[in-house]
């Protein structure tokens, strides 16, 4: 899941930004953020990249700094430029900077004409002062341990294994683990909203990007100009209600998959979805006893790796032929290669044996975002919820969370829904079959905000807007440009 931003002044142009007339105030001892000045340096292929200062703490702005790296890609038409469009693809722990050089040139041809696409790392992350507690191998161990475990024995393994990885950040990051939470990353964006040279902020944020843009107009509901929340994570759940609400997304995809394998003819796993459901269950039960080989390296492919793998390509419908590949070697072959592969992936592992920081800064954001069941036996009660509802993926990703109950860093702030009142029109985008967020949660924020206008896409796969369906597309590009929204509940097919 992930992250993204850019600066400039506003031209004189009047393409329907009829939000930016008057400027947004300075909050109270942060004039010298709010007044920086970016010095953009070419940094290939079109691209620019700066660095913005903003506190370490808020509350003490003449304390520790982190730097916020940024990058552009600037607009197509200087003379019908209407400002910048901050970005962020998701996580916790995504980088947006990544995010805008890989996929900056495949937003709406309109957006890019008129504005400049600009990426973040988000405090924390990849190149803004990054949290990093684990090595490569640490990590290796992280996820191979059994997340569905059953006994006794796997339970205390799991808990082991989760308060080392906390214990490791609290040794590596101490000072820095209180202040990464959305709260202030959302803070952040205000200090690059102006530093952009924007008066309001017009926003895409996808995956937690939506949690992050929400608490941005919750926090500032006068500066936003517009916002597109797509993918939306549902702010009133509380920790695990979240993933064992995830969990059951994953098992729709799951059911998903299984009617195109039948549909698509000669699908090795059963004729039925029910058949192919229970192929993969069986499968998922003897990779518990017997972990697979694999051609990569000399790491069996657990049970919880295989997991990790098939949830991946559930993200995106494109993946769903690679998965048939992956479960047909693995079923058939006994071997994990390609299941493996995916799981990587999925968490960043280059081939070298090393991880990006995104698993790390992914548990130190959401370990302080919420409050945390205060020991492992709460844990286990939430995973056995999650497995009666979400059978296949419920212990998996509810135990995933372990390591906040240990996280040295806690928050009383308890889940409440975000209605940032007075806030211009904000676009949610709900995607109804989507693994990763539920097209409930859509609907859920969209109610909450006091502005919400909620856009469905029918369809499958993680967010909307970058799977190149012509209707999402044309309304999100002329909220984004217009600022006028979409009919609230409009669906496209």
């Amino acid at each position: 899941m992930a992250t993204v931003l850019v600066l400039a002044t506003a031209t004189g142009c009047d393409g329907g930004d009829k939000n930016t007339s008057q400027a947004a105030s300075v909050p109270t001892g942060l004039g010298q953020f709010y007044g920086q000045k970016l010095s953009w340096k070419g940094c290939g292929n079109g691209f620019e990249c700066a660095t913005v200062q903003v506190p370490l703490d808020y509350t003490k702005p003449s304390g520790g700094k982190v730097g916020i790296s940024l990058i552009r890609l600037p607009a197509e038409d200087k003379s019908e430029r209407i400002g910048s469009l901050l970005t962020n693809p998701g996580g916790p722990g995504g980088s947006g900077v990544d995010f805008v050089r890989q996929a900056a040139r495949t937003f709406g041809s309109d957006l890019r004409r008129r504005f400049d696409i600009v990426g973040f790392d988000p405090r924390g992350v990849a190149s803004s002062d990054p949290v990093r507690c684990n090595t490569g191998p640490q990590l290796d161990e992280f996820f191979a341990t059994d997340a569905s475990p059953d006994d006794p024995n796997e339970t205390n393994k799991l808990g082991s294994e989760s308060s080392a990885f906390a214990q490791r950040c609290k040794a590596k990051a101490d000072s820095e683990l209180p202040h990464v939470g959305t709260v202030n990353a959302a803070r952040d964006m205000d200090v690059l909203r102006a530093a952009l040279g924007d008066q309001k902020l017009t926003y895409y944020g996808a995956s937690y990007g939506t949690y992050l843009g929400a608490f941005y107009a919750e926090q500032f509901p006068k500066n936003v100009r517009a916002l597109v929340l797509d993918g939306a994570v549902d702010p009133k759940l509380s920790s695990t209600d979240l993933l064992i609400e995830q969990a059951k997304g994953f098992e729709t995809a799951l059911r998903a998959f299984a009617d195109d394998c039948v549909k698509t003819g000669s699908c090795p796993f059963g004729n039925t979805p029910d058949a192919v459901i229970g192929q993969v269950s069986s499968f998922l039960t003897s990779t518990d006893k017997k972990p697979l080989s694999n051609t990569r390296d000399s790491r069996k492919v657990t049970e919880s790796l295989a997991v990790m793998g098939i949830a991946r390509a559930l993200y995106v419908k494109e993946y769903w032929p690679v998965l048939r590949q992956a479960l047909t070697q693995a079923t058939q072959k006994g071997d994990g290669t390609l299941l493996l592969a995916l799981a990587d992936e999925m968490v960043e592992r280059k081939a070298n044996g090393t991880y990006s920081n995104q698993t790390d800064a992914n548990m130190a954001v959401n370990c302080v975002d919420k409050p945390n069941p205060s020991n492992l036996a709460a844990y286990g009660k939430a995973a056995e919820q999650a497995k009666k509802v979400a059978p296949r993926f419920g212990p998996f990703v509810v135990w995933g969370g372990l390591p906040c109950v240990y996280w040295p860093s806690q928050t009383e702030q308890a889940p409440k829904p975000i209605t940032a009142k007075g806030a211009t029109p904000i676009v949610v985008i709900g995607t109804i079959r989507d693994p990763a967020t539920p097209y409930k949660w859509a609907q859920s924020l969209a109610g909450q905000l006091s502005s919400g206008v909620l856009l469905t896409f029918d369809g499958d796969g993680h967010t909307a807007y970058l799977q190149g369906n012509s209707c999402i597309t044309k309304a999100t590009d002329d909220y984004l440009i217009s600022t006028d929204p979409p009919k609230n509940g409009t669906t496209c097919r």
